[in-house]
């Protein structure tokens, strides 16, 4: 029996390791987001270009992210989990080197494409890897870790950014990428692949041998891996899959409107043009600028604890309503004060205020959820293209808002800018109390059963 017990501690510290090695990926990907913020002001000045190179700039990664997370569908299924998140890694390092070295805006935005090709890569594997690995009674906190890394990356680069403003040293900000990127690459030689790929190609001992390291009783492995070779039973995959089966078309669009969803709550906008925003709240000064962008990384980090602590308690959707709904209070209440102006230091820090709160909603609730969410709900037999299409989705939608932002500005002007995005979270809670299931405590095979029976969407994730 102390055997036992022995065994079951070594394979919980096996798992916890094994996911945080994957979430790593996630730090890169935050590194890569929050960068940009604190270097575009100094890449603008250097390279003398208007606001919609800036917005090129910015929005080229969100392209490449595209390409990757379409392309890494293909990866993931034919070489599996590791290999895939391997070379994100060496594309991170490669994507980190250029940006920093380039000589011109346009060798720069060919430099973040190379990154986006990364992220998209490390934005499908990840989420997915870790959801195919972790038990499932930790399964969202587990996913929520990844978006954990991903806000400590943000505010990572917002520090380094920081640091580095002083002097303009805007490609030093882009170069210091290279040193978790490498430490990514080698993190990854110490991973198992995931024991469902092995499944889905027949490596049937493979993924007993892996489940064996990962569950506290050989029971529970074995007991696993039967739930998966009965999942395996369907006999399409991927785009035959998408074809001939309603069902799974239902949770392809569930992954891509849940993705839509998050990208247009307006928390890119935050990430990628905090300084910019900072100045509309009436701080002129760069350092001040400066030091709010990371006090918004800090609030994200912070607030993702929070998704950690009650994703698996609560559950998916509550989270989601509630997050929505202090989202669109704090997007709603500062355009409110954008539109009346703000004129003093308290109407300045009331404003700073309400950018927090609606940081806190994101990072609690839509950040990692829809990650969550989008890993849970597709079928294994389609998983890989289920959650190509959602991944791509996030990248596709993330560019629009990222090239779209500073011209929504100069259009509707400031507030009304704000106010559109206080809506659109208004409609997410509609949606997801219309669509979103509850899939806490459930296993992904279970949830599959439910999909493919017919049930409503919302209803996936009942135990009856």
């Amino acid at each position: 029996m102390p055997d036992n017990k022995k065994q079951g501690h070594s394979n919980k510290a096996m798992t916890f390791f094994v996911c945080f090695l994957a979430a790593l990926a996630g730090l890169l990907f935050g590194l890569d987001i929050g960068v940009i913020a604190g270097a575009l002001p100094f890449i603008t000045d250097d390279f003398k270009i208007d606001s919609h190179t800036q917005e090129w700039v910015v929005s080229s990664m969100m392209f490449g992210a595209a390409v990757g997370a379409v392309g890494s569908g293909w990866l993931s299924w034919r070489l599996g989990r590791k290999k895939s998140l391997m070379i994100g890694a060496v594309l991170f390092v490669i994507g980190s080197l250029c940006s920093a070295a380039a000589p011109n805006v346009e060798v720069l935005i060919l430099s973040r494409v190379i990154l986006g090709l990364a992220v998209g890569i490390a934005s499908y594997t990840a989420p997915l890897y870790l959801s195919e690995i972790a038990p499932e009674k930790i399964r969202g906190s587990m996913i929520s870790m990844y978006q954990l890394m991903i806000t400590i990356g943000i505010l990572g680069a917002y520090l380094s950014d920081t640091a580095f403003s002083y002097s303009g040293a805007w490609r030093w900000m882009l170069g210091v990428i290279v040193i978790p990127a490498i430490l990514l690459l080698i993190g990854v030689f110490f991973l198992p692949d995931s024991p469902r790929w092995y499944a889905a190609k027949r490596r049937f001992h493979d993924a007993e041998r892996v489940l064996m390291r990962l569950r506290d009783t050989s029971a529970e492995a074995k007991n696993e891996l039967e739930e998966i070779r009965e999942s395996l039973k369907v006999k399409q995959t991927g785009w035959a899959l998408f074809k001939d089966n309603k069902n799974f078309r239902r949770a392809v669009f569930l992954g891509v409107l849940l993705q839509v969803m998050q990208q247009f709550t307006g928390m890119n906008v935050i990430m990628y043009y905090a300084p910019k925003i900072f100045e509309l709240a009436g701080y002129s000064n760069t350092t001040e600028q400066m030091w709010g962008t990371v006090i918004v990384g800090l609030a994200n980090v912070l607030a993702t604890f929070i998704a950690i602590g009650i994703v698996d308690r609560w559950g998916r959707k509550p989270t989601l309503v509630l997050g929505f709904l202090v989202m669109a209070a704090g997007m709603g209440i500062l355009g409110t004060m954008l539109h009346l102006g703000i004129h003093s230091t308290t109407a300045q820090y009331f404003a700073v205020a309400m950018l927090l709160m609606f940081i806190v909603g994101f990072a609690m609730s839509a950040g990692p959820v829809i990650w969550v969410l989008c890993s849970e709900i597709q079928p294994l037999k389609g998983r890989d293209f289920g959650i190509t299409c959602s991944t791509a989705t996030n990248w596709i939608a993330n560019m629009i808002v990222g090239a779209t932002f500073l011209t929504m500005l100069d259009t509707l002007g400031n507030a009304n800018t704000f106010w559109v995005y206080a809506g659109l979270n208004v409609l997410f809670i509609l949606l997801t109390l219309w669509l979103v299931p509850e899939t806490k405590h459930i296993s992904l095979e279970h949830i599959e059963r439910n999909l493919m029976k017919g049930r409503p969407l919302r209803e996936i994730g009942s135990r009856d």
